[in-house]
Formats: C-alpha cells, structure tokens, sequence
C-alpha cells in the first residue's frame, strides 16, 4: 500500500494486534493475469517469527481456492475509519480527507490437510466464540459425528507464512496539534464507535 514515512508503523507487534482485533481480511491473488479478491475471517499465528502466519479458508468454488501451493496471496485488513471535515481545523483552507488504520501482508499459501483443516476450525471458532461470554462456547464437537468432515468438502484451508507486513496508521500526523485537537474534539462528539475509536488512536498517538 502506498505508506507515507509518518503513517508507517513498523512495529509488528502493533501489527499482530491489529490482525486478532480485526480479523476478517481482504484476500487477493492473480489468476490468469488478472485480480481476484476474497474474504474471509483469519486466525493468526505467531510463528515462524518475526512475522508469523495467518490462516484462512475459502468455498471450494471460489477462484483463490483453485491456487496452488507456493501461490502468491495479499492480505488487507482495514480497521476503523472517519471522514475528517476541515471545519475541524484551525489552519485555514483546508479540505476533506478521512483517517483511518490499515494492515497489509503477504506469503505463499500452503493448503492444509485434513487433520491441519479440523484445527484451524476449530481454533477459529474458540477465538470468535470468546468474545460472546458468558454464553457457553460453541464447539465442532456439538456436531453430529462425520458432519464436519463432511463440511469440509466444501471448502479449503490455507496456512500463509508471512513475507511481508506492514501497518498504516494515518491519523492526521502531518497537521498541527491544534488541528488534531479539533479532530479529536468532533469525532469524539460524533459519537459512532468508529469516529470514537480513531479518536482514541489520535489521542494516544499524539501523547505517546
């Protein structure tokens, strides 16, 4: 992605964060010369360091399934975002533009086997299932006996090592800290959570 020097995060471990709180990705590989894209939730693994895996999997009938291994994949993964209104400026003459907070990675895919698919299903949704406490997990072992092996045929797991991974953060770093004030003062008093979260992010950002 384009990544202006004061946008930049190169801290993989803001990176590693950003992916387990907004993991549903944008998945894209080329296929006979031209660009297919995907989506899809990720589990994220730490190893091999320094940037870890990401797994993911897809219907069966989608293109990007039809990859092989050693495939090249890219992921993006966008998270909170707001427009920025130059009202909120004090400079003067301003215009629009909008803040937000991106990750972008990528690897050769690897397709997993059976017993590999079965655990990253299953780790999946222990992760997701771990935000709706108190309510008793759901696990695949609630299914009837063969039904997830049956399941499975319908689609196909991948493992993507990661050779690449970089964050975005553009959160008004190249205005003035009076301007940023005003940013932060009107998304907060927005009040949807995506202008409260990219006020919160400037707000740290600007004290750290």
């Amino acid at each position: 992605m384009y990544n202006p020097p004061h946008f930049a995060i190169s801290d993989t471990a803001w990176a590693h964060d950003f992916i387990r709180r907004n993991a549903f990705a944008t998945l894209a590989a080329v296929i006979d010369g031209a660009v297919h894209f995907a989506y899809g939730p990720l589990v994220l693994d730490l190893e091999p360091a320094p940037l870890g895996t990401v797994y993911f999997h897809l219907a069966r009938s989608n293109p990007i399934a039809g990859l092989a291994n050693g495939s090249v994949v890219k992921i993006g993964i966008m998270g909170a975002h707001a427009y920025v209104s130059p009202d909120w400026y004090e400079t003067p003459n301003q215009v629009p533009t909008w803040n937000y907070m991106a990750v972008e990675g990528s690897g050769r895919v690897q397709r997993l086997d059976e017993t590999e698919s079965i655990a990253h299903l299953t780790r999946l949704a222990a992760e997701q299932e771990s935000y709706l406490a108190p309510k008793p997990a759901w696990t695949p072992a609630r299914l009837q006996p063969g039904r997830l092996k049956q399941l499975l045929l319908g689609i196909v797991p991948f493992r993507l090592p990661l050779d690449t991974l970089e964050g975005k953060a553009k959160l008004s770093q190249n205005r003035s800290q009076a301007d940023i004030a005003g940013v932060i003062a009107a998304l907060s008093d927005r009040g949807d959570d995506a202008g409260k979260t990219i006020a919160s992010a400037m707000q740290t950002l600007s004290v750290s």
